[in-house]
């Protein structure tokens, strides 16, 4: 049972419920569909009903949850329109930024991204997937960051998040992870090289990888979407 008497005085008992309820639902631990309640969570982390409710609606702002008056709380299923959406709307921020990175690009921008790639060869070789994770989020941060458009990365951010557990079930096996570090390799040789149209081409292939994912998971799981 979680402590809350342990809790560091810079993290609030909201803040460890609503973290350790969103690793459980982006790992799918915690299956789309299924129910969950205040008083389940309160009495399996030792704390109060106030600090899961503040979590709860942390969670429900971050469509991973939908709160029903009335009636139970369930882990949010996956809609294929707002993944279409979604996907839409992170390619075309992507796009714009991969066009600016090439006017600029240069050796010591070359340098820093490289060093999240060789932590990327590292997870992947020790099978940490939750490190490769992290990672793939920093890698396209790193870009955005380099090219002086960091809020960009807000944007990316957001969509990522609204598919975190699509891709944590695409990066479930190695060949899956190798594929994107390959793609992510790519990116960064066309950027290397300020070849636009080639880094626009990458960046379209590496996005669409998800589609197939998506189908699978579909056909194999259809109770886990809307």
């Amino acid at each position: 049972m979680y402590d809350a008497s342990r809790v560091s005085t810079s993290k609030s008992t909201a803040d460890v419920v609503f973290e350790k309820l969103h690793a459980d639902i982006v790992a799918l631990t915690i299956l789309p569909g299924a129910k969950i309640s205040e008083a389940d969570v309160a009495r399996q982390y030792g704390v109060s009903r106030q600090p899961v409710r503040d979590a709860f609606r942390r969670l429900h702002n971050l469509d991973l949850i939908e709160i029903r008056p009335q009636r139970a709380t369930i882990i949010r299923r996956f809609s294929r329109p707002e993944i279409e959406n979604t996907r839409f709307v992170r390619l075309a921020v992507e796009l714009e930024v991969l066009d600016r990175a090439c006017a600029i690009w240069d050796q010591p921008r070359s340098e820093n991204l490289a060093k999240n790639l060789s932590e990327q060869s590292e997870a992947l070789a020790s099978d940490d997937l939750a490190s490769f994770h992290a990672l793939d989020y920093g890698f396209h941060e790193c870009i955005c960051d380099l090219t002086g458009l960091p809020m960009a990365f807000e944007t990316i951010k957001s969509c990522k998040h609204k598919i975190d557990r699509l891709c944590l079930l695409s990066l479930s096996d190695y060949e899956n992870v190798a594929d994107v570090l390959a793609d992510h390799r790519a990116i960064a040789n066309a950027l290397d090289r300020r070849c636009a149209a080639d880094a626009r081409e990458l960046i379209r292939h590496h996005i669409s990888r998800l589609d197939t994912t998506i189908a699978e998971i579909h056909r194999k799981n259809a109770a886990f979407f809307r």
